[in-house]
């Protein structure tokens, strides 16, 4: 099984799109192996954007993401970078598909209520910035096997 971290963004925390945005995830049958509210600080946003610290739009940036709470979350599933990606849709709300959460709760770039991790490199280092090894609960639901063929893992 793969896992990602997912952070509900200020915009979405403020909007109140939280449960909403949490349920397509559930729907897709991903597991919620960890989650918590907290504040970003600076020094968290720094870490976690390093590869943009340099640049001319971090200024913006970090005073977005520190603005207001956060949720972060460690989904888990098949393949759940890339579907998690696609579930997102595009960066710009403005240019993600209808029936993604930005295509439908979003008309911003910056303003486009979820972050996920890119790739297993990006999860792994992403999901060691927000949590501890022992607030990750693993678990099988019982549903498990009315969502995947027991040859799918």
């Amino acid at each position: 099984m793969e896992r990602t971290l997912v952070l509900l963004k200020p915009d979405c925390v403020e909007r109140r799109l939280m449960g909403r945005v949490l349920s397509r995830f559930e729907d897709k049958g991903f597991n919620v192996v960890a989650m918590k509210m907290l504040r970003v600080t600076p020094e968290l946003a720094k870490q976690h954007y390093a590869e943009h610290v340099e640049k001319p739009f971090y200024p913006a940036l970090e005073a977005f993401i520190t603005g207001a709470p956060v949720v972060a979350m460690v989904l888990e599933g098949l393949e759940v970078i890339r579907v998690t990606r696609e579930i997102l849709g595009a960066t710009s709300g403005l240019q993600a598909a209808a029936g993604t959460i930005r295509g439908d709760f979003s008309s911003s770039r910056q303003m486009n209520l979820v972050h996920a991790s890119d790739g297993p490199e990006a999860a792994a280092r992403e999901t060691e910035l927000y949590f501890q090894a022992d607030e990750i609960c693993a678990y099988q639901p019982t549903l498990t096997p009315w969502l995947k063929a027991d040859d799918e893992s």
